[in-house]
């Protein structure tokens, strides 16, 4: 089975060093106006979902949700992660368009 787009993209811009994971890194970075994409993992714990997606949108930071933390962190070569945040404005509005389509 070939792989969404999103997901590839995702892969790339992490190799191109335009991704960072972690809840703390991730708020810091929406602080920052850095975060152009927030991906969160459907399974994240209500209070994670909360902080991170209210900071966002107090930031106006888009937030799309994917599956399950194991493909998130799968994707960007580490363990299971429940937040990743895009720091490129490309590929954060390509990775927008590729996950509504989907």
């Amino acid at each position: 089975m070939k792989q969404p787009k999103w997901m590839s993209l995702l892969g790339l811009a992490t190799r191109a060093g335009k991704v960072i994971s972690g809840e703390e890194l991730v708020v810091k970075e929406i602080r920052n106006s850095k975060a152009k994409l927030i991906l969160l993992s459907e399974d994240a714990s209500a209070n994670t979902k909360k902080k991170v997606t209210d900071k966002a949108s107090f930031y106006q930071v888009p937030v799309r949700t994917v599956q399950d933390r194991y493909i998130l962190g799968q994707l960007i070569g580490k363990d299971a992660r429940v937040t990743v945040a895009v720091l490129d404005k490309g590929f954060a509005d390509k990775l927008i368009s590729l996950l509504d389509e989907s």
